[in-house]
């Protein structure tokens, strides 16, 4: 094979054979076993060699060794988490966005930083949110949780004397009031921006996993409270505009969570579980999940954006003052332009499509559910969105061993997950891949694999 000597066309016949590689990857996912086959991974840790091998050398060791190694999560039978795929378009963007090689900000990515722009004011219609909300993208939920939650500690302790410069040292006490089951990411953002999750007031949950507005302990101008537009086990919505009235009566600052359930607020016929969602000061939503955009996509929306760039700024000597950067909303100072596939994403879409695609996932999921109840297993909640907890209340301790065979089967993947004292198995339904008949698939897999775990335990 010849090289090319030109740089440029050396790179341009790499990246052909990394996109051709990756399309026998995707075209191959439909029937290949879900989890990963893990046989060939001893092949990538190598020695780093004294000379370096050349592209197609090193693209075909990722393809043969790396490719069997994957959960096949692209593909429409997996079910574990909510990690969605990624829209044809927003993966072919991935890879356009990759040739051009663009850091995200108006001096370096004028274009790049145009769409990223443009599809934050497109989900902030999409949400209804107030018109003044601003945003940026960050690497996922945890992060934008964290830059939220920091623009929520900064703003409330100017109010109560305690200007931003002035860090932590000697501030006056906040307060954090949460749902009993607010996500793990929120907790840890808590504790990486100095507050602790230790000091949560927990508010307790209904029988669907919501908060109970009327639960909530007296609130102050010291309050960060923490709601959640999607619960991790049974997708329900806390009740946030009964919350955003008690929040606003006592000057406390709101923020939602909604990785993946807010995108129901885009939806005509689920958006009544998010009425007041507008009266919050925060919200986080990941395009990756719902959306289907590729990782990473999270996105940062506050209704105080002067607040938000206050406390997440930076600046430098050489530094435009007024340049647009997505530096001075989120922590990252340089990153690549991860809100253009978001973008082709919505693009691919339109209204139409978001709505087909999302209201399909609820569908799909309320099949989901109907199909296991009538095999004879529970679903102890109402499906709200996307989200289904299955047990078996008279023998939970087969759930486990249940998960671990549709596993090991390479037929489906889920995960285990206990929720309200109750121990069982969660199944999202989040990839505009998924079928009607991944989710007969799905249904038949569990049932067969009690079958083999009955009978197993019978022979023993």
């Amino acid at each position: 094979m010849t090289i090319p000597s030109d740089p440029l066309a050396r790179q341009a016949q790499a990246f052909a054979q990394g996109a051709k590689l990756g399309a026998d990857h995707l075209t191959a996912l439909t029937n290949r076993q879900v989890n990963a086959d893990t046989a060939q991974l001893p092949a990538l840790d190598i020695a780093l060699p004294q000379s370096g091998h050349s592209p197609n050398d090193v693209l075909s060791l990722m393809q043969d060794a790396g490719s069997p190694g994957t959960v096949a999560s692209a593909a429409g039978r997996y079910f574990g988490y909510v990690i969605g795929g990624a829209l044809p378009a927003a993966s072919g963007a991935r890879a356009l966005l990759s040739a051009w090689d663009q850091c995200a900000n108006a001096d370096t990515g004028p274009s790049v930083m145009q769409m990223e722009q443009t599809a934050v004011r497109w989900i902030i219609d999409l949400l209804n949110l107030p018109a003044q909300t601003g945003g940026a993208f960050t690497t996922g939920a945890t992060v934008a949780n964290m830059t939220l939650l920091a623009t929520a500690r900064d703003t409330l302790l100017a109010c109560l004397g305690h200007p931003r410069g002035k860090g932590l040292l000697g501030a006056p006490a906040l307060r954090v009031v949460a749902s009993a089951e607010i996500h793990a990411t929120v907790l840890k953002s808590l504790r990486l921006i100095g507050l602790g999750s230790e000091i949560i007031e927990r508010v307790p949950t209904d029988t669907q996993g919501r908060m109970r507005a009327d639960k909530l302990p007296p609130l102050d101008a010291s309050c960060i409270v923490l709601a959640q537009a999607g619960n991790v086990c049974t997708g329900a919505f806390d009740p946030i505009g009964n919350i955003a009235d008690a929040c606003q009566a006592a000057g406390a600052w709101l923020h939602v969570d909604g990785a993946f359930g807010l995108w129901a607020r885009a939806v005509p016929d689920l958006t009544n579980a998010l009425t007041g969602l507008e009266k919050a000061d925060s919200w986080v939503v990941d395009a990756h999940k719902t959306l289907n955009a590729p990782y990473d996509s999270g996105l940062a929306l506050c209704r105080h954006p002067e607040e938000m760039r206050a406390s997440m700024a930076i600046g430098a000597a050489y530094l435009p003052p007024t340049d647009p950067s997505p530096a001075d909303l989120t922590p990252e100072f340089s990153r690549a332009a991860r809100g253009a596939e978001t973008y082709a994403a919505l693009l691919s879409l339109g209204r139409e499509g978001l709505n087909d695609m999302i209201l399909g996932f609820h569908n799909k999921a309320t099949r989901l559910a109907d199909a296991l109840r009538n095999e004879g297993f529970t679903v102890p909640h109402d499906v709200h969105f996307n989200q289904v907890f299955v047990t078996l209340p008279d023998s939970p301790e087969l759930c486990a061993a249940i998960t671990a065979e549709v596993q090991a089967s390479g037929e489906a993947w889920f995960g285990g997950a206990a929720w309200q004292g109750q121990s069982g198995f969660r199944l999202s339904v989040s990839n505009w891949a998924t079928s009607d008949a991944d989710i007969d698939r799905l249904v038949a897999a569990i049932v067969k694999a009690r079958e083999t775990v009955l009978n197993s335990q019978a022979v023993a």
